[in-house]
């Protein structure tokens, strides 16, 4: 008969880390209005409700469509876009809309960036009107998943430089060319295509448009990137366009040029600052509630003076990016908000959220490379968010022209 006795040093401790503190050192957010208050909490009840399914998501590379459906019907998508059909929701509420998707799910925040972001946008901004009817409340409603293709295999931050080509017809246009990690380039719905016209003699050769393309339309294929060590939750795509015929009424007529494509990523690009605070508060709060826990020489891991030192500098941090956040939400409410001020909270808080993941797995120690406890996911997650919307290098040259009066770009 076996001992029940547990074996010597066996017990393991339940180390619970994911529990919203709701960290505001500076009450950066104690006086949000009732609806903006409301539309964040509506987020909170979101991550809460989907938690279980997007880890297990998470871990097996998958991508619970289902999720998105639920997105949609709780109106999280609006991303504080002004058009009569959405539903319009303040600067900072959109933000904190962000955030707190991020907090939970990584991959989750990369759907709201997508789906929200930039197809929605892209659309209401850009769509004619019939567009917009077809298809304008079924995206924001995720009953309708949309794509943005606009980074291809060869051009990341050079994006300007696309080589997908649009040629007009007699009566439409033919696509030709490949798109990359383009998030639900491959689930079934539509997805807005940037592409460089091809007409000698037309008033918009050589300019880049954007097409919407259903994608069951012949020539398009999507295929699933796989492999991937971030943002495992989502499905992004390798598209290839063979030929892939159009209608004439596919543009959209509001999309003349590559200034319209970034006009779209300038305002995602406030997203991306507001996402990587999500992040760094999950890792901060789990760092925190695991030094209170867990006991190594005889006392909590929150009594050691270096442990205090460490949660302290994440505080730091983590109360800058709040600021960041909080004072370009009331620029943008203002409609005072410069692109390259976005820029520079963008390249701030992915700076700094990776910064806070990394102690957080330090003083997590082994536990820290555990999905359960959510660090590692997060570290991981905020590697991609530092990259898309424009890499670090690219914020900095951007916000160095503005400072200097000088371009540093090749």
């Amino acid at each position: 008969m076996s001992d029940p006795t547990p074996f010597p040093g066996g017990t393991a401790p339940d180390y619970e880390v994911t529990g919203r503190l709701g960290t505001d050192y500076y009450a950066v957010f104690a006086d949000l209005d009732a609806d903006d208050r409301a539309v964040w909490q509506r987020a909170q009840a979101f991550v809460d409700e989907v938690a279980a399914p997007m880890r297990a998501a998470w871990d097996a590379g998958s991508y619970p469509l289902e999720v998105v459906h639920r997105f949609g019907e709780l109106d999280l998508f609006t991303d504080g876009i002004d058009h009569p059909a959405l539903t319009r929701i303040s600067p900072l509420a959109a933000g904190l809309v962000n955030m707190e998707i991020s907090r939970g799910d990584g991959s989750l925040g990369t759907v709201l960036a997508v789906q929200g972001g930039l197809a929605l946008r892209t659309l209401a901004l850009f769509g004619s009107p019939a567009q917009q009817e077809h298809h304008l409340v079924p995206i924001a409603r995720g009953a309708e998943l949309a794509a943005f293709a606009l980074t291809e295999p060869d051009h990341g931050s050079d994006s300007v430089s696309l080589e997908t080509v649009a040629r007009r017809t007699a009566d439409g246009w033919v696509l030709r060319g490949a798109k990359k990690w383009i998030g639900n380039g491959a689930s079934g719905g539509i997805t807005f295509v940037w592409a460089r016209v091809v007409d000698e003699g037309a008033d918009d050769h050589g300019a880049v448009r954007c097409f919407l393309v259903p994608q069951q339309t012949p020539g398009y294929t999507g295929t699933v990137i796989t492999g991937k060590a971030s943002l495992r939750g989502i499905h992004q795509a390798h598209i290839t366009l063979d030929d892939v015929r159009l209608p004439a009424d596919a543009v959209l007529p509001g999309a003349r040029s590559f200034a319209d494509a970034s006009t779209v990523l300038y305002s995602t690009r406030s997203g991306v600052a507001w996402s990587a605070l999500g992040h760094a508060t999950a890792c901060y709060e789990a760092a925190l509630q695991y030094a209170q826990q867990r006991v190594q020489f005889g006392k909590p891991l929150a009594k050691f003076q270096m442990v205090q030192e460490r949660l302290t500098g994440m505080l730091e941090e983590l109360t800058a990016m709040q600021l960041y956040c909080r004072w370009m939400a009331d620029l943008e409410a203002r409609g005072q908000l410069r692109p390259v001020q976005a820029s520079l909270a963008k390249y701030h808080n992915t700076r700094a959220a990776r910064r806070i993941a990394q102690v957080a797995r330090d003083l997590l120690g082994g536990n820290g490379i555990l999905l359960e406890y959510g660090v590692m996911q997060h570290l991981a997650d905020i590697e991609a968010i530092h990259t898309y919307e424009g890499t670090e290098s690219v914020q900095a040259l951007l916000i160095g022209r503005d400072i200097t009066g000088m371009s540093a770009f090749a």
